[in-house]
């Protein structure tokens, strides 16, 4: 698109796009009735409560890198959080998704936080490309969401670690952080009371032991100095929307000639997810205390006067702790078997072919991206594939094994996302040079935890829909409601943000849509959308 082209006569001056990690469609729809602010806000606007992260692997990487790209994983090459490379000069081989592990961080046992693995641009990119005068900004809990929503080419991004937030490597806190930061400080210095529990979350406020963890009552108290407490709270979030006020003053965001993007992610609800699971005291507080904060980030944009328009979603969904799945009728939820771990599936393969069994197979977990130890030859290598789909298939717990092989010749799919085989679901999140040797899926309702932990009792990342299926809530003010319940993408919301602030793209930008948001005879998709 030629910089001289104009945008949109009534495209808003912001466009703001916020994803909340790990706020499934369950969770909106179960706590839908009860919101008072923000949430209540964006339900007054252009709803798609069948919103789909559809491939599957349902984590925050791949998922934040679908939002504002409009491409699935296997084009993002965002295929996981963190996925293997033996060919990295380190010893550890395991590669995070917002990293640049061909350098060295100043401080030894970290690493440099970058964009390098993302293979598309973003629409804030887009919008730079085509209006230089816009301005680019992102702010988050996590580097991996400000970085994946972001992308290469942005003015300032903003992210939380340890005890307050940092930027890139090389680049200056602006003075809107430096005075985030202080503020909190100022609030880790004295700790703080626990929230108080919403009369309608008593329900929620019962205990529930996972191991030897127990969790289910919790009421976010902060103990002085404890920044991992103040992370895994409401608190971060509030922060961050914070933060982001304070981004939108000094930067005069929405104030410009052309449209601004400001990408958020609130964090925090994915950290009280794993901490805490989903349907306790925990989660019910969380969710209250994020529609109020964001009501009052809306608030903050409507008195100064910022013509604005929002997109929220999420980077995945959800599934509750097992141990209180099962008190709640659902008595096939299960952790995942021990015997699942790379480490025990290295043990037996290799016994049974002869092989060296130490890191024969490289995962994260039980389940996902499994890769093959380099040194073998292709006969071995393919015997030992071979060899760990039998073991695998053979067990209860396992819904499927793919190979590389398979998923290459797999057809990108399309269509309705609901209805996609697993296959399909494992084809889009597949991107040949990062992939694994091989992928393998769980069957529904088995948690890909074998051990809770203090801090780590629930998780995600299954290709079933309580990981894959979020909302989409779109708002402007002055815009018609509607709600629409077919199943979309996420990949979805990058098309239409850009056909509503009139950014006309080739009509293969993109995997997803545009989707309609005028919701009468008009359309808010032009030509070549």
């Amino acid at each position: 698109m030629p910089a001289s082209a104009a945008p949109a006569p009534n495209a808003p001056k912001l466009v703001i796009a916020i994803a909340i990690d790990q706020f499934s469609a369950d969770l909106f729809a179960e706590y839908r009735s009860q919101f008072t602010g923000g949430f209540a806000r964006l339900a007054s606007g252009g709803v798609f409560p069948a919103g789909y992260q559809s491939h599957a692997a349902t984590e925050t990487c791949p998922g934040h890198s679908t939002i504002l790209t409009g491409m699935r994983p296997a084009h993002t090459g965002i295929i996981a959080n963190t996925w293997f490379d033996q060919s990295v000069a380190r010893a550890g081989k395991a590669v995070y998704c917002a990293e640049d592990e061909t350098r060295t961080a100043a401080v030894p046992g970290d690493y440099v936080a970058s964009v390098a693995h993302l293979k598309v641009p973003t629409l804030g990119e887009r919008v730079k490309a085509a209006w230089p005068t816009s301005r680019n900004v992102a702010v988050s809990g996590k580097d991996r969401a400000a970085l994946m929503m972001g992308g290469h080419r942005i003015d300032e991004v903003y992210w939380w670690k340890g005890k307050g937030f940092v930027t890139l490597e090389g680049a200056t806190p602006t003075p809107p952080v430096i005075e985030q930061n202080a503020a909190i400080t100022a609030v880790l210095a004295s700790g703080a009371p626990g929230l108080d529990l919403p009369e309608s979350c008593a329900a929620h406020d019962h205990a529930i032991t996972a191991g030897a963890v127990t969790v289910g009552t919790g009421r976010f108290a902060l103990e002085p100095g404890n920044g991992n407490g103040f992370r895994v709270s409401p608190r971060l979030d509030r922060a961050v929307l914070e933060l982001a006020t304070r981004l939108v003053d000094a930067d005069k965001l929405g104030r410009g000639p052309t449209p601004d993007v400001l990408a958020i992610s609130l964090s925090a609800t994915d950290y009280i997810g794993h901490g805490y699971g989903t349907q306790g005291a925990e989660m019910c507080i969380q969710l209250h205390q994020i529609d109020a904060a964001l009501g009052s980030f809306f608030a903050g944009l409507d008195a100064r006067g910022i013509d604005y328009g929002v997109v929220l979603t999420a980077d995945h969904g959800g599934f509750d702790l097992p141990e209180r799945q099962r008190e709640q009728a659902a008595p096939q939820a299960q952790r995942a078997d021990a015997a699942l771990l790379p480490k025990a599936l290295s043990e037996r393969v290799g016994a049974g072919l002869g092989l060296d069994p130490a890191g024969l197979f490289l995962a994260e977990g039980p389940s996902g991206d499994v890769w093959v130890r380099t040194n073998l030859t292709a006969d071995q290598k393919a015997a030992a594939i071979a060899a760990a789909r039998a073991d695998l298939l053979a067990r209860p717990q396992v819904a499927a094994v793919f190979s590389a092989a398979e998923l290459a010749a797999t057809p990108m799919p399309g269509g309705s996302p609901e209805t996609w085989t697993l296959i399909q679901r494992a084809r889009a999140s597949y991107y040949a040079p990062v992939s694994g040797d091989f992928v393998t899926l769980l069957k529904r309702g088995v948690m890909a935890m074998p051990v809770p932990a203090p801090g780590y009792v629930a998780t995600h990342g299954s290709p079933w829909d309580y990981d894959r299926r979020v909302p989409m809530l779109f708002w402007r003010k002055g815009m018609t409601p509607f709600e629409q319940a077919s199943p979309v993408e996420t990949v979805d919301i990058a098309p239409s943000l850009a056909a509503w602030i009139g950014l006309k793209l080739p009509a293969d930008t993109f995997d997803g849509r545009c989707l309609d948001l005028d919701a009468g005879p008009g359309t808010t998709c032009g030509a070549g959308q």
